[in-house]
């Protein structure tokens, strides 16, 4: 059984701008779509759904129908990506379509997958790129950027131009992929420049069912209603924040149930501290979508982010039980930077960009820490997460008119640690969901004692239990004949309802038909504990329904790799703090004074299709392909790894065809550096390789039963 359902898939992500729409003959569905202010319906079914940020430009081509395909594989049902203007037309009117930056082949991928798409069109879109995505020949054009500038609205119209060139034929209503489009990003001006976006789109040819733009910041003057969803976000964690330590912001709010949808912690190094209301009374009548729910985060140079699984999947938890109904995660795949075709700069955002200069990125990767990783790599919150798209698949429709209601504080102080957190979703009807939240990122909450809950007539369980620390779970209230259970209700498929036993809880199981199962023990898939109803542990729970193994899942198994010191680091280089008051990352010519190792690669060809891992410690360190002998001898930079305490990784099936060995330049760490290092991370002077080894491929999914 697949973890998904194509026709939901299908189905999933339909609405429009005017409350309603019927599809042309030619769409997928050929059904009536609509919204209103709780979800989604397809002819009066309502839907959760779950998307997945990924950007194309950011993956070699050749990967990503594997990589589309495992996304729906973790109980994603939609797609977003931003297309960066500077990835197209980085020099002006040379326009590249090609390899990694083809956007209709892309496109093409989804369709073949029918995995709907939102494209995130800019021009500006941020996405840690140089200039936001903006081109440099633009910002340095002299005219004014986001906005109605008549010169930017040209400039802007030629692009979304060549955008429709890639789209034509795959919009919705051709029974394409492309669902709906996002005009700019984080933009706080005006609505009448969203609107001249808007019109600029749809004179060109766009024809989606719905248009969307982030909900934050607070617009200085609005939209018309229905022209545009505002789509919402919140992170666990933040690499642009200007403080050096840890727990800094307001990023533990993302851990506490609330009404209030706009976080006051992203981009806080442009938009400022902000209490984030978003007009409130406006939101309520759109359904509460988000498009940036943090599945991971980047480091930037003067802050290292080091997240942890749980940080997605209490923030998830959270989300829902606060009113969502449809998670977007940002991101869910990670990626690479593209090369720039401008000698001596990349595409990574800097402070010395001449635009969005805030932070200074690694110049190639972008993994994000997020479910899969730079490579495809399949980290421990795929199946984390996976957890709640299947319920959300098999009981949206259940769920998606349910108000949210708050019996505790909506607005905390950090490492509030003095009652459980929770929340509870009820519509008319006797259902209801409880949401549970025992975690925030650095808190150490701890075990909340004598717990039972109150919801719809129902009190549970019998007798009070411990709720443990790290705990984020959802308890189900007189759905699919139980009245309540102590376990997370995960799936219903084949007559069969799956139920998973949270660690430290003991699961009671009461009927509907008076019976009640105390201290019930996990049995497996095989072998119901009364009637249709299963009890699983965690790991099973994560991998329900998948029959192979999900492609980039590996072993802790390692392979040595030989890894030879070839030169010491020379003098340290000088950090210097930049433009916008935070530390400066090394420059290319910096690395020419690094620590060097060379990394001999195994003759079997088998192992170019391995995942390498290198354990070390430094500032920065850099990895190069080194391809022909003596005089033709070249050193090709393939990526980087801004140092928080994880191994570097790289996929090897990347490497040009003629490399011949690697070289692993590292440079060291400092004495009192001006940068936030996590408590995962060694920060002892000088740099050194533990090991580099090759990573082997699990032969199961993590959990399945043999």
């Amino acid at each position: 059984m697949k973890p998904y359902h194509l026709l939901t898939a299908l189905l999933l992500i339909a609405a429009t701008t005017a409350h309603s729409a019927t599809p042309n003959s030619g769409s997928l569905l050929g059904q009536p779509v609509t919204w209103d202010r709780h979800s989604l319906l397809i002819n009066g079914q309502r839907l959760c759904g779950v998307m997945g940020e990924v950007h194309y430009s950011r993956i070699p081509a050749a990967e990503w129908h594997q990589e589309v395909h495992k996304m729906k594989e973790g109980g994603i049902t939609m797609l977003a990506c931003y297309v960066f203007w500077n990835h197209i037309e980085e020099l002006e009117k040379q326009y590249d379509w090609s390899g990694q930056r083809n956007l209709r082949a892309f496109l093409e991928v989804c369709k073949a997958e029918a995995m709907p798409v939102v494209l995130r069109m800019g021009p500006f879109c941020h996405g840690e790129v140089r200039n936001g995505g903006i081109p440099d020949w633009v910002v340095r054009s002299g005219c004014k950027l986001r906005s109605e500038d008549a010169r930017f609205l040209a400039y802007t119209e030629r692009f979304y131009r060549q955008i429709f060139t890639q789209v034509q034929g795959l919009q919705w209503k051709d029974g394409g992929p492309v669902v709906a489009a996002q005009f700019d990003n984080e933009y706080g001006g005006h609505g009448s420049y969203l609107l001249a976006l808007k019109r600029i789109a749809l004179a060109i040819g766009f024809d989606l069912p719905f248009y969307t733009r982030t909900g934050w910041p607070e617009l200085a003057s609005p939209v018309p209603f229905g022209e545009m969803i505002p789509l919402y976000g919140d992170y666990a964690d933040g690499f642009w924040d200007r403080s050096t330590r840890e727990g800094a912001g307001t990023y533990y709010k993302a851990f506490n149930f609330r009404a209030q949808r706009a976080s006051t912690a992203i981009a806080s190094e442009q938009l400022q501290q902000r209490e984030g209301t978003d007009n409130a009374a406006a939101q309520q009548q759109y359904p509460y979508f988000t498009c940036e729910l943090g599945g991971g985060m980047i480091q930037s140079y003067h802050r290292r982010i080091f997240t942890y699984p749980i940080d997605a999947y209490a923030m998830a938890v959270v989300k829902l039980g606060s009113g969502s109904n449809l998670l977007g995660y940002y991101m869910y795949h990670g990626g690479t930077n593209p090369y720039s075709k401008v000698a001596g700069t990349y595409l990574n955002e800097t402070q010395r960009c001449l635009s969005t200069n805030y932070n200074d990125m690694p110049a190639l990767t972008y993994d994000f820490q997020a479910p899969l990783g730079e490579f495809g790599q399949v980290n421990p919150h795929f199946f984390l997460l996976r957890k709640l798209h299947l319920f959300m698949q098999d009981y949206g429709a259940l769920l998606a008119p349910m108000e949210a209601v708050f019996p505790c504080p909506q607005d905390i102080r950090q490492r509030d640690d003095s009652h459980l957190r929770w929340s509870y979703r009820q519509a008319d009807g006797p259902e209801a969901f409880v949401f549970v939240n025992n975690y925030e990122r650095f808190a150490d909450l701890s075990a909340k004692r004598g717990v039972q809950f109150t919801v719809s007539g129902v009190t549970f369980p019998s007798k009070p239990v411990t709720i443990p620390a790290a705990t984020a779970c959802i308890f189900p209230v007189n759905v699919d004949g139980i009245r309540y259970a102590t376990a997370q209700l995960i799936a219903h498929r084949d007559g069969k309802i799956y139920l998973e036993q949270i660690p430290g809880i003991p699961t009671e199981i009461a009927l509907q038909d008076g019976k009640v199962l105390k201290n019930v023990k996990v049995r497996g898939t095989d072998t119901p504990v009364y009637k249709n109803i299963y009890l699983i542990d965690s790991e099973t729970a994560g991998c329900l329904g998948l029959e192979q193994p999900v492609p980039g899942t590996v072993q802790d198994v390692e392979s040595p790799l030989p890894c030879t010191r070839i030169r010491e680091a020379s003098a340290l280089r000088a950090i210097t703090i930049g433009a916008k008051k935070v530390a400066e990352a090394p420059t290319d010519a910096d690395f020419e004074a690094a620590a060097a190792y060379r990394i001999d690669l195994p003759a079997d060809s088998t192992a170019r299709h391995a995942l390498l891992r290198i354990r070390y410690r430094g500032d920065v360190a850099r990895l190069y392909a080194i391809t022909g002998e003596g005089e033709t001898e070249k050193a090709h930079f393939i990526d980087d790894n801004f140092y928080n305490g994880l191994p570097f990784l790289y996929g090897l099936w990347r490497l040009p065809a003629d490399c011949r060995r690697l070289e692993l330049r590292i440079l060291p760490l400092q004495h009192n550096m001006p940068v936030y290092f996590p408590r995962e991370a060694d920060t002892t002077p000088g740099e050194a390789v533990t090991s580099v080894s090759l990573l082997k491929e699990a032969p199961e999914p993590p959990g399945r039963e043999k």
